[in-house]
């Protein structure tokens, strides 16, 4: 998760950043489904966006990831494909090369993470570690051939564990790649930024930065193929619209003309500010790029009784028929597990 927002205005911005200039929202669309958009109304209800949030249904079962600690963040990169997972490594856990095992909090500042890949019954399928990246509030998976590119934040800031560039690593089962590493490319695309993190939209080959300028959050959208050539040109920018006093911010997807963004926290217990008897406070809410104007809010009041019940990820299955996933973080006997609900369009 990522820590709650104290203030943010409602509107879109104009800015130069990289050497250039933010499109004014509205100007670009790519490759996306033509969705609600400024000017069109309130979405149905019970809808964010072009998904009916009111249908989620489970899509991955309750599974073990490689490590106890909880998810982080989700993605997918094929149709129906496997699901991948960011961890932060627990405490204990020493790796190949390391002299003794690490604290909880030290990796956690570190920025050293696990994926794990599931399948799609939820059996591990494989993992690797990422050391010093970051702490994987999101990220994105492409396909390239045979080969899974894993899109993650990058060159950890040792004072909060969150990323301060975006990488492309190719997924290697059992390995450990250091972020200082020479075959890591760091992308800054927006200096001064922190708690830098991406999604991919796949279909329309984008690249979504969510970003926090000072104390107010903010979203990039770039083409994904100048992106990596470090053509830094935004097709879109925003100011976040939809993130509410006090809430927390558990990730992000881009789909057609809309950011998809979770918030939420887990249950406390009776007595507390969220308890089980209130069906949880994870929220989708849904921006329009083009305008920078929210595009529908909705409670996602699946699963209940989930035990913890902590939204942690959300992503787009790309397919013919794409779905939104929300992932949760659920409380097992010695562990946190991962289970994924999905909602149609």
């Amino acid at each position: 998760m990522v820590g709650t927002r104290s203030h943010i205005t409602r509107r879109s911005l104009l800015f130069a950043s990289c050497g250039g200039l933010v499109a004014a929202a509205g100007t670009v669309l790519l490759g996306g489904t033509p969705g609600v958009g400024a000017g069109d109304g309130e979405p149905p209800a019970g809808q964010a966006g072009l998904f009916d949030i009111d249908t989620a249904s489970k899509l991955l079962p309750l599974s073990p990831l490689h490590h106890v600690s909880g998810p982080q963040s989700i993605s997918y990169g094929s149709e129906p494909g496997e699901v991948y997972a960011l961890q932060v490594v627990p405490a204990s856990v020493r790796l190949p090369d390391e002299e003794g095992p690490l604290g909880g909090r030290t990796r956690r500042l570190a920025g050293d993470m696990c994926v794990t890949v599931l399948s799609p019954s939820g059996a591990e399928a494989g993992h690797m570690y990422l050391r010093g990246f970051g702490h994987g509030i999101s990220h994105g998976v492409e396909p390239s051939g045979g080969d899974a590119l894993l899109w993650v934040e990058s060159d950890v800031d040792v004072r909060t564990g969150y990323g301060r560039a975006i990488a492309r690593i190719p997924f290697r089962n059992g390995a450990v790649i250091d972020s200082s590493s020479p075959r890591v490319r760091h992308h800054r695309p927006l200096p001064g930024s922190h708690k830098i993190h991406p999604a991919l939209d796949l279909p329309g080959r984008r690249v979504l930065v969510s970003h926090w300028v000072g104390r107010t959050h903010h979203y990039t959208v770039y083409r994904m193929d100048e992106f990596l050539t470090g053509r830094y040109e935004p097709l879109h920018h925003v100011e976040d619209s939809a993130l509410q006093e006090g809430e927390t911010f558990q990730g992000c997807a881009l789909h057609g003309d809309h950011i998809y963004q979770l918030t939420g926290k887990p249950y406390t217990d009776a007595a507390g500010s969220n308890p089980p008897s209130g069906g949880g406070n994870t929220y989708v809410s849904a921006i329009d790029i083009r305008s920078g104007r929210a595009a529908g809010r909705q409670k996602v009041t699946v699963a209940p009784g989930l035990d913890f019940r902590e939204p942690e990820g959300i992503a787009v299955r790309p397919g013919p028929e794409p779905r939104l996933c929300v992932a949760f973080s659920v409380k097992t006997p010695g562990r946190r597990e991962l289970t994924v609900y999905s909602c149609q369009s």
